[in-house]
């Protein structure tokens, strides 16, 4: 999974990862208390390159948190929202 660009941004980033094989997948972004606030991605997924834009414009300025999980990988990295 690579970095979001923006990095800080305003509404919207783009998240963007690669799948090695096919598979389950799940990109989900949560705050700070654990809740979440959006589901990118929940799908079968074959091998490629994958994109994903998430627009934040109704949520607060704060960190929150990207998880993406397929088969047996998951990582997790904080995203900076400035308004």
């Amino acid at each position: 999974m690579n970095q979001n660009y923006p990095k800080l941004f305003n509404p919207v980033t783009t998240i963007e990862f690669n799948r090695p094989e096919a598979g389950k997948t799940t990109l989900i972004i949560y705050d700070l208390l654990g809740q979440e606030v959006a589901r990118l991605v929940d799908e079968n997924l074959s091998p490629s390159r994958y994109s994903y834009d998430w627009n934040a414009l109704e949520l607060s300025s704060g960190i929150y948190i990207d998880k993406l999980s397929s088969n047996k990988i998951t990582k997790s990295r904080k995203i900076v929202l400035l308004k």
